[in-house]
């Protein structure tokens, strides 16, 4: 296996990274590249995907599919066409010029042993793809603003609704760590445009949005924690009720990854409630747990021996221990880069202050000591709790079955099944993509999609109306694992 990521790798893909950035001239950097970096015994490719936030920074985040790495964050800094993207975890950076109306990234790769020349492209969908995804559908789509009246942010984002009368059951889409924009979008792939799409051509409304400070929406991302995402899903939740042809009462709420657990979050606050929540791969271990366990996994995946897996999660434990006992981010800061740059692990001086400044962020501090079982007793809606087998990110038996336990305890209705062969992006594998203009296209799992549709469709079923077709017959690669009890709902 090449050694592309060595011992430097410290947290996980999803930790909040966004790089402060000087915009004199109008260079669009807003998309993703891609390159091939060449490394003694063979070639990989590595994608690069950059958004600008509305406060002047950039969210950026760097993905090795080879290695199936995905989501690891990149601090970016633009001077004119001058640009450094900065990947601490890898201790690597690329170091170039913006070309061609940002068309091209060419510079200097390094990383620990390697210096090597490298060109970034541009990645544009083929054409099909795009078609397939912006063509006239058989159904009604608007573009839809509204305002988090906690924080003032004003969010953006589709409203697709199915043809017909209605009411229908409605469902919004929150995303995973990061700031995302609506679709979701990796190289490519549209997560949440596929998702939207398959959901409102079956029947049920789907508002997805783009993240405060990403994309149309304002807001500062930087500040925010798990916690106070609940109120922009709170936010989203009355304004789909407030539809004239979404049924107010059959409103719920789809997360991905973190964007589950705020689902899950939302579910246990006072008052309204959603009226049933999906989880897609959230996490079930305390976050620091989390945390360690997905840079062990990493660590391992790209080649490091037991001794580096060892070396780095107890540098990890000693780092988030200093956070910990150091409420004042300043000294904090200077604590947790010194112990970076004396721990042997090739972290120069200006890459530790960068992280230090991360790792003290309000998202990492709170993540640190986030318990995602803690308030699952206070949630009054179904859930349903999906996880791939092939999820290297978030582990099934340690994320969802924990999960799943929690609300049997608290005798919450659940259903959880486990996706055979499917990643952390809900995608099978490559060679089950489908073949589009000659070239195989990322797709969320058909399965998957199935499984969600029947679900919702029956938990939002009106009192005396038909059961739909499918449900009592579960995709045969989704193995069901248990269910709860069921508790009386009210459906309106």
């Amino acid at each position: 296996m090449i050694r592309f990521l060595l011992a430097a790798l410290f947290l996980l893909h999803f930790l909040p990274s966004a790089g402060a950035a000087t915009l004199p001239t109008p260079v669009p950097l807003n998309g993703q590249w891609k390159g091939p970096l060449k490394l003694l015994g063979g070639e990989i490719s590595l994608i690069i995907t950059i958004v600008p936030l509305t406060d002047g920074t950039f969210y950026a985040a760097l993905d090795a599919p080879q290695q199936r790495i995905s989501r690891m964050p990149v601090e970016v800094e633009l001077k004119d066409d001058n640009l450094t993207l900065r990947i601490e975890q890898a201790g690597s950076s690329f170091v170039g010029k913006v070309l061609d109306g940002g068309a091209t990234l060419q510079g200097t790769w390094k990383q620990p042993g390697v210096t090597a020349p490298m060109v970034l492209t541009r990645v544009v969908a083929s054409t099909q793809a795009v078609t397939r995804f912006k063509a006239t559908p058989p159904y009604r789509e608007s573009e839809v603003s509204f305002v988090n009246p906690t924080t003032k942010s004003h969010l953006s984002g589709t409203l697709t609704v199915p043809a017909g009368e209605g009411p229908f059951a409605g469902v919004v889409l929150l995303t995973d760590s990061g700031p995302q924009t609506r679709d979701v979008e990796v190289n490519g792939y549209r997560m949440f445009g596929q998702l939207a799409d398959y959901l409102t051509r079956h029947g049920i409304a789907v508002l997805r949005f783009d993240d405060r400070g990403a994309g149309k929406s304002t807001g500062n991302y930087a500040t925010a924690t798990t916690a106070g995402f609940v109120t922009d899903a709170q936010a989203a939740l009355t304004f789909l009720r407030s539809r004239p042809l979404v049924s107010a009462h059959r409103v719920g709420l789809l997360g991905h990854g973190e964007g589950a657990n705020v689902a899950l979050l939302t579910a246990a606050e006072p008052g309204r409630a959603p009226a049933f929540v999906v989880s897609l791969a959230g996490y079930g271990q305390p976050g620091d747990e989390v945390l360690r366990r997905q840079q062990g996994e990493i660590m391992r995946l790209i080649g490091a021996d037991p001794s580096q897996v060892k070396a780095a999660q107890d540098v990890y434990q000693r780092t988030v221990d200093v956070i910990r006992q150091t409420p004042d981010n300043p000294t904090a800061r200077t604590k947790v880069a010194s112990l970076l740059t004396g721990a042997n692990m090739g972290v120069d001086a200006s890459m530790a202050r960068a992280r230090a400044v991360q790792l003290t962020s309000p998202w990492s501090r709170y993540f640190f000591d986030f318990n995602p079982q803690a308030q699952l007793a206070k949630v009054q809606c179904a859930v349903l709790l999906l996880n791939g087998t092939a999820d290297l990110q978030v582990s099934a038996r340690r994320n969802m079955t924990p999960l799943y336990k929690a609300l049997r305890r608290a005798k919450r209705t659940a259903v959880s099944y486990k996706l055979d062969g499917i990643n952390h992006l809900f995608q099978p594998a490559p060679a089950r993509w489908p073949m589009i203009n000659g070239v195989q296209q990322a797709v969320f799992s058909p399965d998957g999609l199935k499984l969600i549709q029947t679900w919702v469709a029956q938990e939002t079923r009106l009192p005396g109306g038909p059961l739909p077709v499918t449900v009592k017959r579960p995709p045969s690669s989704a193995r069901k694992v248990n269910r709860t009890p069921s508790t009386t709902k009210s459906r309106s």
